[in-house]
């Protein structure tokens, strides 16, 4: 096992694994911005190091710095998190350069799926459904109108290194398709440095959905099921929850079994999760996300298996402590993701929480890395903390989650926990009725409005 690991990362899910080395006793290092200095995680770390200004380029995207906290303390892992370096294969390969351990998937699966194109190819090799859609990215507009027209319209335009809705654009018809292309490719040169796009089949009204897979790079695999991340808004998650009021059990084990299945063909190693459109009684392969989730723990309520602690472990060369028998399913869990916003116009809200007091009881978890007086710097996402709940059932569950939000107190900024207090009295929520455009519909019409 690591002597010490430091944590790339802020916020809540640096707490997170925080706590996880620590279970582990496994010295932790904290890096942090000269924002972030007071931040929880910062406090209750072994060691913290400031790797630089506030913005993220100059700190937490900062890799020579980081490297130097990794000197300066003797560290021998890092683990990324999410977001920043955790899906940067030339990160893990410059770990491994200087003998450190990177806490995830090896370099090439980092890089392998996170090619939009690529990922799809692999995916549909190793039996894997997909969306039907070009086989890799396409170079000119008549080459795309060709393609469009045989799968028929609408289709969604997406960049080829995407990711959070940029880069994506819908073509209704054939008129809209050359904006929708220059547009597309426009984003994502913006945003990633490479304006490459594919097409797929545009699905009017699809689920959300993902399987969590743990492999320990020695062809063992398995999968924790499901989860229904459909409720967002601009292609964000905003509520997720485990297991999926819209699939049985069958179809549980049979996509379940897929993935593990392709995870071991792979040789896989860390957590991983493998997302999915589904309409119709079909999944369909977008992406997979090479790295830990913001919304794990809903899996690790509904297992009762620590998957940062595991993620440890098998960097570390552990084998995965358990088989796919050994996993059992128990109840039901939804995470709300409680930001600094305005919960009607969602325009960000930093600043200093004057009064905080999270729910607990039976079943409540919050992960979260702020507290009362902590000032919500405007430099980062706006992430308060993630409200988890868990039940027998779903009925139980969103009566758990009812209370728990009528709990929740954050005073001084604004924040979304009022949306979620919204979305917990709605019919077409609570009998789990909704698709990846039902809130912004809701928002659309009115949802937030202080007449209703």
């Amino acid at each position: 096992m690591f002597n010490k690991v430091l944590i790339a990362n802020r916020g809540e899910i640096a707490l997170r694994v925080l706590r996880a080395c620590k279970e582990l006793g496994i010295s932790t290092v904290a890096v942090h911005s000269t924002a972030d200095a007071d931040a929880m995680h910062v406090r209750l770390a072994d060691e913290s190091v400031c790797i630089g200004p506030p913005a993220a380029r100059e700190s937490y995207l900062n890799i020579p710095s980081l490297l130097a906290a990794c000197e300066i303390t003797g560290a021998d892992a890092v683990h990324p998190g999410y977001g920043f370096l955790s899906e940067n294969a030339r990160f893990a390969e410059i770990l491994e350069a200087h003998g450190i351990a990177f806490i995830g998937p090896s370099a090439e699966h980092i890089r392998m799926m996170g090619d939009k194109i690529i990922a799809k190819q692999t995916a549909a090799s190793l039996g894997i459904p997909v969306v039907p859609g070009s086989d890799g990215a396409v170079t000119n507009d008549r080459e795309a109108m060709k393609l469009a027209s045989e799968m028929g319209f609408p289709v969604l335009v997406k960049a080829s290194a995407g990711g959070g809705g940029r880069g994506m654009k819908v073509a209704w018809s054939a008129d809209q398709l050359p904006e929708a292309l220059a547009t597309a490719r426009s984003e994502a040169r913006a945003a990633f440095d490479n304006d490459e796009v594919y097409i797929e089949k545009y699905l009017s009204t699809p689920r959300h959905i993902e399987f969590q897979v743990l492999g320990d790079g020695k062809g063992n695999a398995v999968h924790l099921g499901e989860r229904d991340c459909s409720l967002q808004r601009r292609h964000q998650k905003v509520w997720e929850e485990a297991p999926s009021p819209a699939i049985n059990q069958e179809e549980r084990e049979r996509m379940g079994e897929i993935v593990a299945s392709a995870m071991r063909k792979l040789q896989y190693s860390g957590a991983g999760t493998i997302e999915f459109l589904y309409e119709n009684g079909e999944f369909y392969f977008i992406e997979m996300n090479t790295r830990l989730q913001v919304e794990h723990p809903v899996t690790e309520m509904i297992t009762g298996i620590d998957i940062v602690n595991e993620q440890l472990k098998v960097a570390a060369g552990a084998s995965l402590s358990f088989s796919q028998e050994d996993i059992t399913f128990q109840g039901h869990a939804i995470e709300c993701r409680i930001n600094a916003e305005d919960p009607a116009t969602f325009t960000p809200s930093p600043g200093q929480i004057t009064y905080y007091h999270p729910p607990g009881g039976l079943g409540v978890r919050v992960d979260s890395g702020v507290y009362q007086g902590y000032r919500i710097p405007p430099h980062y996402d706006s992430l308060i903390g993630k409200l988890i709940v868990h039940g027998r059932n779903r009925v139980e569950t969103m009566m758990r989650l009812r209370r728990a939000l009528d709990e929740f107190v954050v005073d001084g900024i604004k924040s979304t926990a009022p949306l979620f207090r919204r979305l917990v009295g709605n019919a077409d929520v609570a009998n789990g009725m909704y698709d990846i455009h039902w809130l912004e519909k809701f928002l659309a019409e009115g949802g937030m409005s202080t007449d209703k």
